[in-house]
């Protein structure tokens, strides 16, 4: 049995979905070949010999790219059997299936796709997507048989995104600690797969990873979970062993502001076995919004996360969804009053503030009332329902602050900052000035990775 597995975008980095799957498919004895389209080409040998392509779906960019490579190998391979795995593909699994997709495997997929591998055909996860509630069916989640990722065949990771500190640059590896989410963000992808549910990977595993990761050139490793502290004891105990074994080797990792608080006392772990950088996805300031995102922190909650992680010298990154239904243009100017005060300036990908709120199918946000009275279409092509804002200016405010922010990707983000204060402060008709002066304020090295796209 050959199998193709094909990843269209990864965020910039080397694809754990096709490594991952690599290893379930060499076990059960299928011949694997892996193309990461994001470096390297499709040749139409490589789909034209496959039993089956498989197309790792984990974000919405990644989606959007299979569409067309879709179509394409189709053309080449009308006999092979279209798969699409990973957190996008039961979101989207109507869509998929009219462009002749016929396996859909969600969020825990290396099993699957073996047995796949085994008979070239199965049924599928997800039976259907029944719009008329625009609600994702809900399906359990199952339990894999984890093993340490194939690597070997993918681009060298010299190749990906890298970590940016100061004058320095770090190669970036990736791995996993444990998939799915606890909590049910209304807004967040994951939930319609996982829904409050999540899986461990075992230590040996993660640790085993990362180990070849850095033999292979690796300074950095992301922790690419939706929450690392979703099991604290088992996240701590693996930073202490990645510490301990990797001195030098720099991490980051993704915590919910709750968490933070909640654990608190555990950021100084964190500190001192390597970790460069915690992301939050704090999504915005406006308590209405924030309760609205079922995010379960306040406005509050995350300041105090920003003075818990200053006070033990552990940078925060935090993440927005700077426009939704709900934003208004002083409230905008709100957010960035509080990135300004807080001296995040520095800390914020300007992306962030540009990203406008996406509605997937299976969204929890369609649960509101509110939501479904804006939302006009569900688009196949955009892969989103389709939304207007009420005040047509904050639409156009977020067009303009994408424009700038798209025109000069390596601008300083001071510089990016104050053009888009600026912008908004005009709209709001305002004239307020930076509440900071950014030539006074301390031009920490602040890490980074270069890539820092988030949907």
């Amino acid at each position: 049995m050959r199998v193709l597995l094909l990843s269209t975008y990864d965020l910039g980095r080397q694809p754990f979905g096709l490594a991952s799957a690599a290893a379930a498919l060499q076990a059960a004895g299928a011949e694997t070949t892996c193309i990461d389209l994001s470096r390297d080409t499709l040749s139409a040998d490589a789909a034209a010999q496959a039993d089956v392509i498989a197309f790792f779906l984990p974000m919405h960019t990644a989606t959007r790219l299979a569409l067309p490579v879709i179509d394409r190998v189709r053309t080449i391979n009308p006999h092979a059997t279209l798969c699409a795995y990973g957190l996008y593909a039961p979101l989207n699994a109507a869509t998929l299936r009219e462009r002749g997709v016929t396996e859909i495997i969600g969020g825990e997929y290396e099993d699957d796709l073996a047995a796949l591998a085994h008979v070239a055909r199965s049924t599928s996860h997800v039976s259907h997507v029944a719009r008329s509630t625009s609600h994702v069916a809900r399906v359990p989640v199952p339990r894999v048989e984890f093993r340490i990722p194939l690597r070997e065949s993918l681009p060298a990771l010299d190749r990906y995104a890298s970590l940016q500190w100061g004058g320095e640059r770090r190669i970036v590896g990736y791995t996993e600690a444990s998939r799915g989410c606890k909590h049910r963000c209304r807004h967040c992808p994951i939930v319609p797969v996982y829904d409050g549910r999540f899986r461990i990977v075992p230590q040996d595993i993660v640790i085993e990873d990362a180990r070849r990761q850095i033999a292979m050139g690796a300074r950095h490793i992301t922790f690419g979970d939706p929450d690392f502290f979703n099991g604290p004891r088992h996240a701590l105990e693996l930073v202490e062993r990645f510490g301990a074994e990797f001195p030098g080797i720099s991490y980051d990792v993704t915590i919910k502001v709750e968490h933070l608080l909640k654990h608190a006392d555990c950021l100084p772990v964190l500190r001192d076995t390597g970790c460069a950088f915690v992301t939050s996805a704090v999504e915005g300031v406006d308590e209405d919004i924030l309760r609205r995102l079922d995010k379960g922190h306040t406005a509050a909650d995350f300041e105090r996360a920003v003075s818990l992680c200053r006070t033990v010298d552990l940078v925060l990154t935090p993440t927005f969804v700077a426009f939704t239904p709900w934003t208004t243009i002083e409230g905008y100017c709100q957010l960035l009053e509080t990135i300004a005060r807080l001296e995040l300036i520095d800390h914020v990908a300007p992306i962030q503030l540009a990203i406008r709120l996406l509605i997937p199918e299976g969204s929890r946000l369609l649960e509101l009332e509110e939501v479904r009275a804006i939302v006009s279409r569900f688009d196949p092509q955009s892969l989103t329902h389709q939304w207007v804002h009420p005040d047509a200016p904050v639409d156009r405010l977020q067009e303009s602050v994408a424009t700038i922010v798209g025109r000069r990707l390596n601008a300083a983000r001071r510089d990016l900052f104050k053009e888009i204060w600026q912008l908004a402060h005009d709209a709001a008709g305002s004239s307020a000035a930076l509440p900071v002066n950014l030539d006074l304020l301390p031009r920490a090295a602040v890490p980074y990775l270069n890539e820092p796209w988030y949907c």
